[in-house]
């Protein structure tokens, strides 16, 4: 199963891309299961390397690293945030809403947050 995860907002402020993170990682976990993520607008900044957080406090650039599959960062969203490839935590990458048309295209599922 080819499931696309879809996340919009901020890395903190609400818990929409932690829970949708969350989710990634345990589906990708299991068995015939292949996960991407795709990063846009507020989400970006999900994958901003050098995140320090309070202790006990989740850190979303270390979800996005194990997330265990394809990561791809909106490249339109990163520019407008001011945020450079050599910003964002390993694992993730610069991408473009063609190959987020070509990931939707492949998916079994898609989930929005």
């Amino acid at each position: 199963m080819n499931t696309l995860f879809i996340l919009n907002d901020a890395p903190y402020g609400s818990e929409r891309s932690y829970n949708a993170l969350r989710l990634a990682r345990q589906l990708s976990k299991m068995d015939g299961e292949t996960v991407r993520v795709f990063l846009m607008g507020d989400a970006v900044a999900c994958a901003k390397s050098g995140q320090k957080v309070p202790e006990g406090y989740y850190n979303a650039g270390d979800m996005v690293r194990m997330v265990g599959g394809e990561v791809g960062l909106c490249g339109t969203c990163m520019d407008a945030r001011g945020t450079s490839i050599d910003q964002v935590v390993e694992g993730a990458r610069r991408s473009t809403l063609k190959e987020l048309a070509e990931w939707t295209a492949a998916a079994d599922k898609v989930l929005v947050f």
